[in-house]
């Protein structure tokens, strides 16, 4: 993806910092350590000069800057992505850190948001005025970058991705023009941005309509032990194909992290849990999720009505930056695992080979699967699932040990799973995987491709090649 970048020389480093209203950094700039570290620990790329801008205007600069000098163009919104793409070797990393506006109208319920902001920030901006929208599960995550590849979180069963609730955008594109992408304007574009990823511009802000929701939700974890893993996994398939669609349940097989929440007595220990999120009134919460605690006593039942922003930072300290990621990820049909498959991972995951890998079924369906396949670039409506492997760890020696593993998982459970994979959960795969994220919608993102990025200057993402 990255192809060979120019030498970018101080004189030109400096010029392009005199003419933005944000700066320029090279490699001997004190902010420009930072700026290129990424939450994934196994990313470690070397851009030839950083971009902080704080305005669209300085996006258009820059994009215009890297055109000129065939320079590739990485943008980094919270850098959370798994394959890196937040950051390039030797081009131009476009650090989004600057761009953190949130400006909610309540009387239309809608938000502009910048791409520098988070997952976190957005909620609180919105959550004082009791809305919310679709968005991840861990706070410190990039609104932008979720998006474009479709965006899922607790609000998603209930109210769709966060590409459904995407009014509009303002794009600075390939040729430097900014560009309004809606329904109404530029619409073909704006179809390839609702879950194409970054590969048509730079999105330098996005407005997305705003649900009524909490502030308070009941919401948290159950956890049982590891022995009742195969049990639970079969329990959480049936109970979750008739869940109502203000509940979403997640199942995860990991060991009990050292987290705030987690109670010491079971920190270290091998378990099978459920997080879960009711977007509704909390007695009708109480009584939908009376299944999973009548199930078998759990060793920790830490549900109870929580300040939405609140169980949004929950599991902040579960996957914190610094830890190398390997992940692996695959759709599951709306019929859920099969007993084959959950004997499958019972069997790894009693061999997991590091503390902090978590094995995760997140639960799709309801108002996701709504929208006709084409309607987006997002094409996987149909998935009632998402099985996903996310092997992390600490030690760079380590890093054989933990891929063979999760790869030798992954071809031992893939039979059993459906075609698709979530293009945010990719890491750098090949084409084959890439095609497998957008499905039949592959080839009118191609021709979008070529219709408004020709030379591929977008090419630092999950590309869809022109």
């Amino acid at each position: 993806m990255d192809r060979d970048n120019p030498a970018v020389d101080d004189t030109a480093i400096r010029d392009l910092d005199a003419r933005l209203h944000g700066d320029a950094l090279g490699p001997a700039d004190g902010d420009y350590r930072a700026a290129r570290t990424v939450w994934n620990a196994m990313v470690d790329r070397y851009p030839a000069v950083v971009v902080r801008p704080a305005d669209t205007n300085d996006v258009v600069v820059a994009v215009e800057f890297a055109r000129r000098h065939g320079l590739s163009l990485a943008v980094q919104g919270g850098g959370h992505n798994v394959a890196g793409n937040g950051v390039c070797d030797g081009g131009l990393l476009l650090d989004c850190s600057l761009l953190t506006a949130v400006e909610v109208d309540v009387e239309t319920r809608t938000a502009r948001v910048e791409p520098g902001v988070t997952v976190g920030e957005f909620d609180r901006a919105t959550q004082a005025h009791g809305l919310a929208t679709p968005s991840g599960i861990v706070s410190t995550t990039g609104v932008a970058g979720l998006t474009l590849g479709g965006g899922w979180g607790w609000l998603s069963r209930s109210h769709g991705l966060a590409i459904d609730n995407l009014r509009a955008v303002e794009i600075v594109t390939a040729d430097g023009a900014v560009r309004h992408a809606s329904d109404d304007e530029h619409a073909d574009l704006f179809w390839g941005l609702r879950g194409g990823g970054g590969n048509f511009g730079v999105v330098t802000a996005f407005e997305f309509a705003l649900h009524e929701v909490g502030p308070t939700v009941l919401a948290g974890v159950l956890a049982y032990p590891f022995e009742a893993a195969g049990d639970l996994l079969r329990f959480h398939r049936e109970f979750t194909a008739s869940a109502p669609e203000e509940l979403c349940c997640y199942a995860s097989v990991r060991t009990a992290p050292s987290a705030s929440f987690v109670p010491a007595d079971i920190r270290g220990e091998r378990i099978v849990t459920a997080y879960l999120c009711y977007a509704g009134p909390i007695e009708d919460g109480e009584r939908a999720i009376r299944p999973l605690r009548e199930f078998r006593e759990p060793l920790v039942d830490l549900v109870e009505p929580r300040r939405y922003t609140a169980f949004q930072g929950l599991f902040d300290d579960v996957y914190p930056p610094g830890y190398r990621n390997y992940w692996k990820s695959q759709f599951v049909g709306e019929a859920g695992l099969s007993d084959e498959a959950i004997e499958t991972l019972v069997e790894y995951a009693n061999a997991v080979t590091s503390p902090y890998t978590s094995i995760v079924i997140e639960h799709l369906g309801g108002a996701i699967s709504r929208p006709d396949s084409g309607a987006s670039a997002y094409p996987h409506r149909d998935a009632g699932y998402s099985f996903n492997i996310f092997t992390r760890w600490a030690d760079a020696d380590e890093d054989d040990e933990h891929i063979a593993w999760t790869r030798a998982f992954f071809a031992a459970i893939a039979p059993n799973l459906s075609d698709g994979v979530y293009v945010n959960f990719l890491s750098r795969e090949g084409n084959e995987r890439v095609r497998a994220a957008f499905g039949d919608n592959y080839d009118r993102l191609v021709e979008l491709k070529r219709r408004y990025d020709p030379e591929n200057l977008f090419r630092v993402n999950q590309n869809i090649a022109p």
